[in-house]
């Protein structure tokens, strides 16, 4: 999965705004002619984006459970801190803390010493995990290409299709990846999404949204996970597959607990 991606967004985002970090990038003039603006794409995103909460994910604070572990996603003006709190084999509280100015993690409320491998590992655990808890909000970061791929129809309703992949340039090492967005041709909704990964060996999944709710104005889902019956990655071809029967039900992702607070900051 493309989490190293995801995470050189939110540090292009930020730079963008003028917060300041240590990653080097490039200028909104200086990008390549391969993030020329898909005018198609940029308003269906824009549509979601509006329609899942809009202004409201600028100045936040959301709180959920994810497989038994609390997650908070706090966001305001040019910065951000998403924390991950759990309880460890030996009882100890962890709680690991990504913010726009990097990671650290403690141990029952001291901070510990990690490699940078660890480091990276844990704060790309933590915000991918935030990245889809709050799509579609992310895709209009710095290091998003967005295409309009047509429409399809999906169980009798209109969808609109949206490829986003990364720059190669501050796209992270998992640039390649690509992923697959369809939305609502008339709610503006994203029900389903695809992703095509290549790190450990690769694969590719399917989402399908489900027991959709909002929390003051901001839209969540559940999703159902799938992957293709045989060895098909071409995510463009998914909505044909999840029609036909050619996915297989992997697992569920749940949100549970969700909570919003406007105006945190």
């Amino acid at each position: 999965m493309n989490k190293w991606a995801l995470w050189c967004c939110f540090l292009l985002f930020l730079s963008s705004c003028g917060a300041k970090n240590n990653q080097s990038v490039n200028r909104q003039e200086e990008k390549p002619k391969e993030t020329a603006v898909d005018e198609k794409a940029q308003q269906i995103v824009d549509a979601a984006i509006e329609e899942h909460g809009g202004s409201k994910y600028e100045d936040s604070r959301v709180t959920f459970y994810f497989r038994d572990r609390h997650y908070i996603a706090t966001r305001g003006e040019r910065k951000f801190q998403y924390e991950r709190i759990f309880t460890d084999s030996s009882g100890a509280e962890i709680r690991d803390v990504l913010t726009h100015e990097g990671f650290y993690r403690e141990k029952d409320g001291k901070r510990v010493v990690l490699s940078e491998k660890d480091s990276s590992a844990y704060a790309n655990s933590v915000n991918s995990v935030i990245y889809f808890a709050l799509l579609p909000y992310f895709l209009n970061d710095a290091a998003v290409i967005k295409q309009y791929l047509g429409e399809a129809t999906i169980k009798g309703a209109p969808y609109q299709k949206v490829k986003v992949t990364f720059r190669q340039d501050g796209g992270g090492e998992d640039f390649e990846d690509e992923y697959l967005y369809w939305f609502h041709k008339d709610n503006h909704t994203l029900d389903y999404l695809a992703y095509n990964f290549k790190v450990n060996g690769g694969g590719a999944r399917f989402r399908e949204a489900y027991s959709t709710r909002t929390s003051n104005g901001i839209r969540f889902a559940n999703y159902r996970n799938y992957k293709p019956k045989d060895d098909n990655r071409n995510v463009a071809e998914f909505d044909d597959l999840f029609e036909n029967g050619g996915l297989e039900l992997l697992s569920l992702i749940e949100l549970k607990e969700v909570r919003v607070v406007l105006d945190y900051w």
